[in-house]
């Protein structure tokens, strides 16, 4: 090749060479944008990717010593089957969309007079949960002072189906409004 032919093959080869980033630029400047959303919900079970069967561990925002000293008062609740994580919630991708359950006490649907609410309603679960039960036929529940099943924990049985009510009891001084996380015991 001559000199000439030189200086206009590598001229064309930049000016493809600057073509394809332009349009390799063009195409990631017009792509969809990623979506999120963000969900609340009162219980595991609720999440899409989620497979639940009987046997919930019920998590409280006032203690049962709480309610029994005001008689007549409700509290929120926040259920959950099997083993969770991170009270805070759980995200996943569906298609494009991202989308993430925050796990939040509620008052069962019930309508209050004057519109009064459950006192924790609408609270996030994590850290904020004083008492626990256990309606689980078969499943016993152990709750974690730290995400992903670490640190100090407490025990609850499974309901044997003869007791009038669920087991029940509230987190000790460690755990009381310190949680994170559960996992079948």
């Amino acid at each position: 090749m001559e000199r000439d032919d030189v200086k206009f093959f590598l001229s064309r080869s930049r000016m493809a060479a600057t073509a394809a980033v332009a349009a390799c630029a063009s195409l990631l400047m017009s792509a969809a944008p990623a979506q999120a959303a963000t969900f609340k919900v009162t219980d595991n079970c609720d999440v899409p990717w989620i497979s639940c069967s009987f046997g919930d561990l019920t998590l409280t925002y006032n203690s049962s010593a709480y309610l029994k000293s005001h008689p007549g008062e409700t509290t929120g609740k926040a259920r959950f089957y099997g083993n969770v994580s991170n009270y805070e919630g759980t995200s996943q991708y569906q298609g494009s969309t991202l989308s993430t359950y925050r796990y939040v006490f509620g008052d069962d649907g019930y309508e209050y007079p004057g519109g009064y609410s459950a006192p924790g309603k609408g609270q996030y679960v994590k850290n904020n949960a004083a008492a626990m039960w256990n309606c689980a036929p078969a499943d016993n529940y152990r709750v974690y002072y730290n995400s992903s099943y670490a640190g100090a924990s407490q025990y609850l049985r499974h309901w044997n189906g003869y007791e009038a009510d669920c087991p029940k009891a509230d987190l000790n001084s460690t755990l009381k409004n310190q949680n994170a996380s559960q996992h079948f015991a």
